[in-house]
């Protein structure tokens, strides 16, 4: 059966990120995209100009519809816009046993902030129910940094695509477990809006289709470098990378 992953995540009206690139990378994944619309966002490669929540209700409405008939193999979590809607996405989330993505989005490639304090205070219960979270450099900052992530048992992989130097670094983090590191030439591009989208929308695929934690990033770390290759140079920032090029491409079969 085709594997069934929800998105739980924002709109980006530009099509780089957010909703549009988690729908693009699951079904060039191979799997069946679902949405749960947190925010409409007014955006393109230059910036974000406006950003507009979608109620609590609203959002555990889109998840219940999903889980009451469809059904839900695995999970990504994106940009959340509230504290109330971090409340709500944890409640419904608690009693689904499937993989949990969680990217805590906090600032867009732009530099535009997309969650704020208080928002960010409720990732605690999130994080605790995801199988992976993926910090980006001043995400994982903003979470107290590899101590505070350690101490609290969390499964986490540290993506190094914000860090300088010419290689990509990527760590994950699983409490009991020796650290993983994947570590790639950088793609000099400034096309790479939607990367954590796309990241943790393809793991989460692929561990909805049986694969382990770490063959699930390998995979997607594989994907996201595709799609940046890829890129077709659209906009006048930071420009969208190439799913639709990527229209041929083959899922990674199971390992599981």
């Amino acid at each position: 059966m085709i594997v069934r992953v929800l998105s739980i995540a924002g709109s980006d009206s530009g099509g780089g990120a957010g909703i549009q690139a988690d729908i693009k990378t699951i079904t060039l994944m191979g799997g069946h995209a679902m949405t749960a619309l947190t925010a409409l966002t007014a955006q393109n490669t230059c910036g974000v100009t406006m950003i507009e929540p979608v109620s609590p209700a609203m959002v555990a409405a889109q998840i219940d519809a999903c889980i009451d008939d469809i059904g839900v193999d695995a999970v990504k979590i994106g940009m959340l816009g509230s504290p109330a809607i971090v409340k709500v996405v944890a409640e419904r989330l608690e009693a689904l046993h499937v993989p949990i993505v969680f990217d805590p989005v906090m600032i867009a490639t732009s530099g535009a902030a997309l969650a704020d304090t208080a928002t960010i205070s409720g990732f605690e219960r999130l994080m605790a129910l995801a199988t992976l979270t993926t910090p980006n450099v001043p995400e994982l900052a903003a979470l107290g940094g590899d101590t505070a992530m350690r101490a609290r048992g969390i499964a986490y992989l540290a993506k190094g695509g914000d860090a300088d130097g010419a290689e990509v670094i990527d760590r994950l983090a699983v409490p009991g477990h020796e650290d993983r590191v994947w570590i790639d030439p950088r793609i000099a591009t400034r096309h790479t809006h939607g990367t954590g989208c796309t990241l943790s929308s393809a793991i989460a695929t692929r561990l909805g289709a049986g694969a382990s934690l770490e063959q699930a990033i390998s995979d997607a770390r594989a994907f996201v470098r595709a799609a940046l290759l890829a890129a077709p140079g659209l906009g006048q920032a930071h420009g969208p990378m190439g799913h639709a090029a990527l229209s041929g491409y083959q899922s990674p079969v199971s390992s599981a």
